[in-house]
């Protein structure tokens, strides 16, 4: 056999076919998935606790044996050359696996030696990864003394020392709070633009829905929906928009035929409509009523919603 596989710069990122993962325990995992990444695409695997997210992210890193079918990571195999297709992902897992007494650039340096780079290139190249992960001022920092964000980030410069053409990550900003989470996804978008592919597991559907192009919705080890973003959320028939008025919302709302309007506070409204209905006519009950918008914005729950009625099939049909 040769020394390695060459990657298929043609090929998906990854290319998963009847994958299966049942466990001594006799616990189903994952029932016959089937999915496709695209090279340089961003994609979210939403799901559940339980749904096998976690379970399809180990096979695929090599962390967890399959129990049938076939993972190629840019058309290399990794049942015929694991080493080819592991150096060309990046995990980044959901607990903290680095020393904790150790500093941010003997981690990135060290972790680059066990892929075989150089001493000398693997210190330029942590310089680089640190600095687009706004560490470098941390570089020979205790990592103990780093906030959970920047450990978060640290996961994630390390990861991309071996310039992974896709990285994987899991859970990436559960337990930080909304001003770090948008950080990194401005680390995330920047990494992407520059051509890694990236798999993001979420619980934070508004993360998926602002990061990602293309979805797949996993529950009880089944792929429910796949697609992009935009058309599955295009599936949803309800829309929903806040307008921001001029003085305080009137005492008595208008009423719209088939249309829900609700003040949230004095000067918000809050409409729920069919995705069918012209805004004209909302803008035309606003005005023979006297309201006059400002702003307005697109509710960012839809794809919650839709997740919501996914999952729920099941449980309906049963």
């Amino acid at each position: 056999m040769s020394s390695h596989t060459a990657a298929d710069p043609a090929a998906p990122a990854l290319r998963v076919r009847d994958l299966c993962k049942i466990y001594d325990n006799g616990v189903e995992a994952l029932k016959g998935v089937s999915l496709d990444v695209g090279a340089g695409d961003f994609h979210a695997l939403l799901g559940p606790n339980g749904a096998g997210k976690s379970t399809l992210i180990g096979i695929v890193s090599s962390l967890v044996n399959k129990s049938g079918g076939t993972v190629e990571v840019f058309g290399v195999d990794i049942d015929a050359d694991r080493s080819a297709a592991m150096r060309l992902i990046g995990l980044v897992p959901q607990e903290f696996n680095f020393n904790m007494f150790e500093k941010p650039l003997d981690i990135c340096v060290n972790y680059a030696g066990f892929y075989g780079i150089p001493r000398e290139q693997a210190l330029a190249r942590a310089e680089e990864v640190l600095k687009d992960a706004h560490l470098w001022d941390k570089a020979d920092k205790m990592s103990r003394t780093l906030s959970g964000g920047m450990k978060r980030r640290l996961m994630i410069a390390r990861a991309m020392m071996t310039r992974p053409r896709l990285l994987i990550l899991d859970e990436p900003t559960a337990g930080v709070d909304i001003e770090i989470r948008r950080g990194m996804w401005k680390t995330l978008k920047d990494i992407n633009a520059g051509g890694t592919a990236i798999i993001l597991t979420t619980h934070y559907l508004e993360e998926a829905e602002s990061l990602c192009r293309n979805l797949a919705i996993i529950d009880h080890g089944t792929i429910v929906e796949r697609g992009p973003m935009k058309s599955l959320l295009a599936k949803l028939d309800v829309e929903g928009f806040l307008f921001d008025v001029e003085g305080e919302v009137p005492a008595v709302l208008p009423q719209i035929e088939g249309a829900t309007l609700l003040a949230t506070d004095a000067h918000t409204l809050d409409l729920d409509m069919p995705r069918a209905m012209d805004l004209n006519r909302v803008f035309a009950a606003f005005d023979a009523a006297g309201i006059r918008v400002r702003s307005m914005r697109t509710k960012s729950n839809r794809l919650e919603e839709l997740f919501v009625r996914m999952t729920a099939r099941e449980g309906a049909q049963a």
